[in-house]
């Protein structure tokens, strides 16, 4: 009998690098979301050198709310700890040094835990011939996940670097990986993923 979970997608030939909400909110101790590890950075520093330079377009996507936090609607409700990211509030919400944005990268703002939900990320990628979004960052279960189904429910082919994406707790972030892999992604590693990158950047 068939396996009803875990087919593979496979790569299509115009990926873009997705890294999500890579902030100092997630590696800063005494920040209510850190994740105790910086391992999630070093992944996505790697591919980020891949994709600058074998030319595949960068989203990097992060959570910024209001001052008063009127635009987080039940979402800061559900998790306090966000009002950290609101505009005042500090630099919780600023990029990791290392993954700064470079020029002509594109920064999505956010909400909400999907880079899709209520942005223009998938008009962003359709205009530009996307087929494929490659998505590293943090948290697993949450941004990345929410990231992921979107990019598979807006025709998008979602690849996920399971070794340089970062949760709360491994158990967590393994648990989410192996969902991930079953229903909404292929899995891959940094690696492959950037095996894959400049494979295609020699197709273009």
């Amino acid at each position: 009998m068939t396996t009803p979970f875990g087919a593979t997608l496979g790569w299509g030939d115009r990926p873009a690098l997705l890294l999500i909400d890579m902030m100092r909110a997630y590696f800063t101790p005494g920040s209510p979301f850190d994740l105790g590890s910086r391992a999630a950075v070093d992944g996505c520093a790697e591919l980020l050198g891949v994709a600058r330079a074998a030319g595949i377009p960068v989203v990097h996507t992060r959570v910024a709310y209001a001052a008063d936090l009127t635009d987080g609607g039940l979402f800061v409700r559900k998790v306090p700890g966000l009002a950290v990211l609101a505009e005042g509030a500090g630099h919780l919400g600023e990029f990791v040094p290392e993954l700064e944005p470079g020029a002509g990268e594109v920064v999505v703002v956010k909400q909400y835990a999907s880079g899709f939900f209520g942005t223009s990320l998938a008009a962003t990628l359709t205009a530009r011939g996307i087929d494929t979004a490659v998505i590293a960052g943090v948290s697993t279960s949450g941004c990345v996940r929410a990231t992921a189904t979107d990019a598979l429910q807006h025709g998008f082919r979602p690849i996920v670097a399971a070794d340089a994406c970062g949760d709360r707790t491994r158990a967590v972030h393994d648990a989410s990986i192996f969902d991930l892999g079953a229903k909404y992604a292929d899995v891959t590693t940094v690696a492959e993923a950037g095996a894959q990158l400049r494979a295609r950047n020699r197709q273009r």
